[in-house]
């Protein structure tokens, strides 16, 4: 289609109608920077070179860039002098172009790479000077009109407020996104001037040069005209955010996800979800996260960056870089922090939260506890309310668990630890050490009653005064007892067991 591309992304821009410390180009929609989403689209089209113009807190951006596309070229806008300068910056900065550039803008992440095909390849077929993607809009207000002359070409581009009442009623606008032929391009640049009100160099003084010179000016209309929508201000923002989630829900739902409620779903770009995988009302899947077949998500859960296996079961919890095996069972109201691992078949109940936590196939942690800095053997059940003291308030420590051991509740292993395979703790105890295979460890000493310990202890406070009370009724109680030789007798025809 293109023999030579040279793709260039405008960023330099500051954005500030964001109002924010943050670049707008690098504002998230589905776990995405919107240059993010726009270097990913023109890197699909296989383009020689691709040059980033940078301006705007330049460092941020160019790292970004950097990280994102390491074969990128970054090129310094050092005054925001308009589009026709920042692409002069790009050109200047390769030394020379040829085939075809291609220019795009940073903060259109809805843009496909199927219209940036069909605009290269409407491009090459005409032999045009310069093809504009179009797109046609019910209320055209405040973009710049595509106006086109007898032969169906661009004869010109005018903006809104210079434009009469027949050229303010025409419905295709101009994107922005253009497709020069590249010996144009670098003879044009030169000879754009900042003769307008704001001072700045327009790309688009390109058309009107272009048919002086006695060639010919294309537009593709593109299908979908929220493609070439850009994200100025926060509400702009999230409403590509909706647009761009819908899409993505589209997709997987064509693809054989079942998705109770698209309304309250929200699925990131680099999600990836297998066939037969069924989302509940509430669910978020954010960044790298990967779903195995026949595994149910939700109702109100969110992961991020997790590996989710076949048939797994995740209900109202939070995960962030865990891993949840094949067959496991997760929640509710759990929160698995990096570094968690659950094995197949394996289980975290409710009210549980792990980290950097291996715990093996068909391991149990069912209730109510913290699992820190562990490693738990296959076949073994933890009891409910044990916490696993992982911090001795200068440094982490491990605690091992071997394989089919039996923990009691409200125990403390307080790490470093090791409980050897197929070993008991008792309910209540502390673990300092190491307990060896098939051992029972227990901590707790004899129960001990201290009678009158509230009276004497914390007297004129409300617990004294309901401990008085009652020995009051037990005193009462014993006396009568004490005059009724039936009290404490078998009545006729009881069973007692």
């Amino acid at each position: 289609m293109v023999n030579e591309l040279t793709v260039i992304v405008l960023a330099a821009g500051a954005g500030t109608r964001m109002k924010s410390k943050t670049p707008k180009v690098l504002h998230e929609v589905a776990g995405r920077s919107m240059v993010g989403h726009v270097l990913g689209v023109v890197r699909a089209l296989e383009p020689s070179r691709v040059v980033a113009v940078v301006g705007h807190q330049r460092e941020l951006v160019a790292a970004h860039v950097a990280e994102l596309d390491p074969d990128a070229v970054v090129a310094v806008q050092e005054e925001q002098l308009g589009t026709g300068h920042a692409v002069r910056v790009a050109v200047e900065a390769l030394g020379e172009v040829s085939g075809t550039v291609l220019v795009a803008y940073a903060d259109t992440p809805l843009l496909r790479v199927e219209s940036l095909r069909d605009l290269l390849a409407g491009h090459t077929a005409a032999g045009h000077a310069a093809t504009i993607l179009s797109g046609v809009v019910d209320d055209p207000f405040g973009y710049g009109r595509i106006v086109r002359g007898g032969d169906g070409g661009v004869s010109a581009i005018v903006e809104e407020n210079d434009g009469d009442e027949a050229t303010r009623r025409i419905t295709e606008i101009n994107s922005g996104i253009i497709a020069f032929d590249a010996a144009f391009l670098a003879d044009v640049l030169p000879r754009l001037t900042d003769d307008n009100a704001k001072r700045e160099f327009y790309l688009t003084d390109t058309v009107g040069l272009a048919r002086r010179d006695g060639l010919t000016v294309g537009a593709v209309v593109v299908a979908d005209s929220s493609e070439i929508e850009g994200a100025n201000d926060r509400e702009q923002l999230a409403a590509i955010g909706r647009e761009l989630n819908r899409r993505v829900l589209s997709r997987w739902m064509l693809d054989g996800v079942t998705i109770v409620d698209p309304a309250t779903t929200w699925i990131d770009a680099d999600a990836e979800l297998a066939a037969d995988v069924t989302l509940l009302p509430g669910v978020q899947l954010l960044g790298a996260t990967k779903v195995d077949q026949d595994a149910v998500i939700g109702p109100d859960t969110t992961l991020k960056d997790c590996e989710i296996g076949a048939g797994a079961r995740v209900v109202r919890s939070h995960a962030n870089l865990a891993a949840v095996g094949p067959g496991a069972e997760v929640g509710p109201f759990s929160y698995l922090r990096p570094g968690t691992v659950l094995g197949k078949g394996g289980k975290i109940g409710g009210f549980v939260e792990t980290k950097n936590a291996s715990i093996g196939d068909g391991a149990k942690v069912p209730h109510l506890s913290y699992v820190g800095d562990a490693e738990i053997g296959e076949g073994t059940n933890i009891g409910a309310g044990t916490i696993f003291a992982n911090y001795d308030g200068v440094n982490k420590h491990r605690t091992v668990v071997g394989r089919h051991a039996k923990t009691g509740s409200n125990n403390t292993f307080v790490a470093p630890v090791t409980i050897g395979d197929g070993a008991s703790t008792g309910g209540g105890t502390v673990v300092r050490g190491e307990v060896p295979a098939g051992a029972l460890a227990v901590s707790a000493g004899p129960l001990r009653i201290i009678e009158g310990w509230a009276l004497a202890k914390r007297p004129g406070t409300p617990q004294a005064a309901a401990a008085e009370t009652a020995g009051e009724r037990s005193s009462s109680h014993a006396a009568t007892s004490a005059g009724d030789p039936s009290v404490g007798e078998s009545s006729p025809g009881a069973t007692q067991s």
